[in-house]
């Protein structure tokens, strides 16, 4: 791929929350990092600060650290090409847009955003489809390239607001090799004259990412689909300031849809189909109201990160085998920009949900049980270690989520004061009732507490009865649990212990009338 040093960015903005398309991309410029033995950057690229969002950079390091996304260099970390946020890197943009303009690769512009409203209405009077500044319209406009010399001087010598923008040539066919799609190929025509540095003094994303990408020695540049269209600008800017044998590979991301396949996924689609879009719940304010917002959170909402990363890590990209399954360091060994798709992906709520159950029952009852023994002392109930792995061994093929094993499992700790009404009108009757109170008189002084053990008892004391197993077993069920359906039921029982079974029992025929 490149015999260059492996040298890879994340560099997101601090507007607000990480987007999972967001994850994504830090996702695979990490696993390529590894791979190839390089190392991942992190850079925040704040030169926009009217969007800026206090607490937004937090999150960032707090989403990738949680994801498991170990950043070799930049901010939270630091190195050799400190520092690392754009706003801290201002006074070094300007010498490189002196330079484009010394070289008459860029110039001044000097249009009031009045003027700026009338060309662009002037275009669409005149039907043009995509009204912009570019080496036709700035022949009309207030710039270096209109304007008499000493009328420039003057200007800049009075203080004058300016922007630079770059002078995008008339006809000519940008040409790069993007690693997932191949030759790109855009006519300058198709390029309009962007601001490179604004009246303030800061650059844009445009020549800032350039500069910071090439003093930081980036190999591969790998991000979303959105910026494809700015691509071919950027090799403009790395061919205008001599950089160009040393520009990174380019990989553009495809983009991640709606679970419908009709759009972009936004935050909007996540509220409305009642999941989260960010990797941790985000604290905001509403731009209109003003008032307090929640958004959502995978962390939160019970989701392991191992089991998000191995979603996100198919959502474009895929192994070349049938194994869906990977650790990190498998995901490390099998990626490649080779197998990422160009096609977006659909994103299916269901998949991550099934890689959140996998991986949960993936762990041991130790791991797991801490996640009810929370829940547990929240409630103020007191448990064992040994007791919350014994429930978490017998529920954990039966949830999706840690917070579900409270949910789930709160009858080992509270009788029912309920119980199943369409089981008890089919199958509560004198002969069932007798039946469960004779195994609640012998149960305290059952030879054998393990779950078989109270099996045996339970079938031997039925039949004693004159009965079937199958005519009393879902009605035992009801008795201790109040539900119809559980783990296995004489599991349950063995956990409970029999003083506690023979209380709900006995509870339960004197609470349900027998007909």
């Amino acid at each position: 791929m490149t015999e260059r040093e492996v040298r890879v960015r994340f560099a997101p903005s601090p507007t607000g929350p990480l987007h999972i398309g967001g994850v994504r991309t830090a996702l695979y410029n990490y696993l390529l990092a590894r791979k190839l033995g390089g190392k991942m950057l992190l850079r925040i690229e704040d030169t926009d600060q009217n969007r800026f969002v206090p607490g937004a950079e937090e999150y960032i390091l707090e989403a990738l650290a949680w994801c498991g996304i170990v950043i070799d260099e930049g901010v939270g970390v630091g190195g050799p090409h400190a520092p690392y946020k754009q706003s801290e890197r201002k006074p070094m943009y300007k010498q490189y847009a002196d330079q484009l303009i010394a070289d008459g690769y860029a110039y001044y512009a000097f249009d009031t955003p009045e003027e700026l409203d009338v060309m662009r209405a002037r275009l669409q009077a005149a039907k043009v489809p995509n009204p912009q500044y570019n080496s036709i319209t700035r022949a009309q406009m207030r710039n270096s390239l209109t304007l008499p010399e000493d009328e420039v001087k003057a200007l800049l010598d009075g203080g004058a607001q300016y922007v630079i923008r770059l002078k995008v040539p008339r006809k000519e066919e940008v040409r790069f090799q993007d690693l997932i799609r191949g030759w790109v190929v855009v006519h300058s025509s198709a390029i309009d004259d962007k601001v490179l540095m604004k009246s303030d003094g800061m650059p844009t994303y445009h020549l800032a990412n350039i500069v910071d990408d090439h003093l930081m020695e980036i190999s591969h540049v790998i991000r979303g689909e959105e910026w494809l269209p700015s691509a071919p600008l950027h090799v403009l800017l790395y061919r205008y300031l001599g950089w160009e044998k040393t520009m990174p590979l380019f990989a553009h991301l495809p983009l991640l849809l709606k679970p419908d396949g009709t759009g972009k996924l936004s935050k909007r689609d996540g509220d409305r189909l009642g999941f989260p879009v960010f990797p941790l719940e985000w604290h905001g304010t509403d731009a209109d109201t003003g008032e307090a917002t929640l958004s959502r959170g995978y962390r939160e909402d019970g989701y392991l990160p191992e089991a998000l990363v191995n979603f996100l890590a198919f959502l474009g990209w895929n192994p070349g085998s049938q194994q869906e399954i990977f650790s990190m360091d498998e995901l490390i060994q099998a990626f490649s920009i080779e197998r990422v798709s160009k096609s977006p992906a659909k994103f299916d709520q269901n998949k991550v949900k099934w890689f959140n159950e996998h991986y949960l029952r993936a762990k041991s009852n130790a791991e797991l049980a801490p996640y009810l023994l929370e829940a547990l002392h929240e409630h103020a109930i007191v448990c064992t270690q040994e007791k919350a792995e014994q429930i978490v061994s017998v529920m954990k093929e039966r949830v999706s989520f840690p917070k579900d094993f409270w949910q789930e499992a709160k009858y080992f700790f509270q009788a029912p004061t309920e119980y199943d009404q369409a089981v008890v009108s089919k199958r509560w009757n004198p002969e069932v009732s007798a039946a469960l109170a004779a195994y609640a008189e012998v149960l305290p002084g059952a030879p054998e507490v393990s779950a078989e053990g109270l099996k045996v008892l339970f079938n031997t004391t039925v039949e004693t009865q004159g009965l079937k197993p199958g005519q009393v077993l879902q009605m035992l069920r009801v008795a201790v649990t109040g539900g119809a359906a559980g783990p296995d039921l004489f599991e349950t029982l063995a956990i409970l212990g029999t003083p506690e079974v023979a209380e709900r029992l006995r509870a339960a025929v004197a609470t349900l009338p027998v007909a």
